[in-house]
């Protein structure tokens, strides 16, 4: 397996395989792998011939400098991991912060239409300002076919559509399906970081996710919204930093229900110091 850490050597190898008119599939991380990105990468490798893996803990898109510090970086054990997916079909990129942003580390502001400022946008400022100057500046770097998300962080495949969009990159992106544990708890990096008695808990989230998914078809948003409410309010281990229901395209959150329209039900929550996002397709 072939791990560049400059995008120089990086982009005289890919273009050599695309002058061949082999495909390339991209799964841009952050590292800390698991089996959620091996479900990314695997999809990426039936419809392309090479995967290019970029595990790059971008500092641009945390709003919190303590949450950087402790994001884990694991390149030795992240490269074994996929080394058991394919030996020869995967490319790592693993560069440092100045080989992505130069000596200036700072974020491009984008509009993405108001996608920004809906649901992560009002907690997280400049976060997706940080996320599109890595992935703006990533496609442009690999220059991939097809890119490859997940839809648990949904919001932010919205925004990378519009990226993709507004600014003409020529890249498909493709969301796939949210990878859960046996017990319902949605796949992320973050879940290395929760006490036994946190990972236990935690899946809570994704069962209330569920009744709020049954409630849709005879509650409105709103009771459905105060019956989420109610059942953090008191739990010993989760607190619940927002749940609403939002357009599936738009992401505004709803008032009332359109028989016409998508909607999903979205929610942040607390563990401890640890921030879990989850979201479920209501219709």
């Amino acid at each position: 397996m072939i791990v560049f850490d400059n995008k120089r050597e990086l982009t005289t190898y890919l273009d050599e395989l695309k002058r061949k008119g082999l495909s390339l599939g991209f799964v841009p991380t952050m590292g800390a792998l698991h089996d959620g990105h091996s479900s990314l990468i695997l999809e990426g490798l039936q419809d392309n011939t090479y995967v290019v893996v970029s595990i790059f803990v971008n500092p641009t898109q945390f709003n919190n400098n303590e949450d950087l510090e402790k994001y884990p970086r694991t390149l030795e054990k992240d490269v074994s991991l996929l080394q058991t997916i394919s030996e020869d079909r995967i490319i790592v990129y693993s560069p440092r912060a100045s080989d992505i942003y130069g000596e200036k580390i700072a974020s491009e502001h984008f509009d993405f239409d108001g996608l920004e400022h809906e649901m992560e946008g009002r907690f997280r400022p400049g976060h997706f300002d940080g996320v599109g100057t890595v992935v703006k500046r990533l496609f442009e770097i690999v220059k991939p076919d097809r890119a490859y998300f997940g839809k648990k962080d949904y919001q932010q495949l919205m925004i990378l559509k519009k990226l993709v969009s507004k600014h003409d990159l020529g890249v498909k992106v493709i969301g796939c399906d949210i990878f859960r544990a046996d017990d319902g708890l949605a796949m992320s990096s973050r879940n290395e970081r929760l006490s036994k008695a946190q990972r236990a808990a935690a899946p809570f989230i994704y069962k209330t996710l569920n009744a709020a998914k049954a409630k849709f078809g005879t509650n409105s948003a709103k009771e459905i919204t105060d019956w989420m409410q109610e059942q953090f309010e008191n739990h010993e281990l989760l607190t619940l930093e927002y749940f609403l229901i939002a357009d599936a395209e738009t992401l505004k959150t709803i008032k009332q229900k359109s028989t016409n329209k998508s909607y999903r039900a979205f929610i942040a929550v607390y563990a401890g110091e640890v921030r879990l996002i989850d979201n479920i397709a209501l219709n």
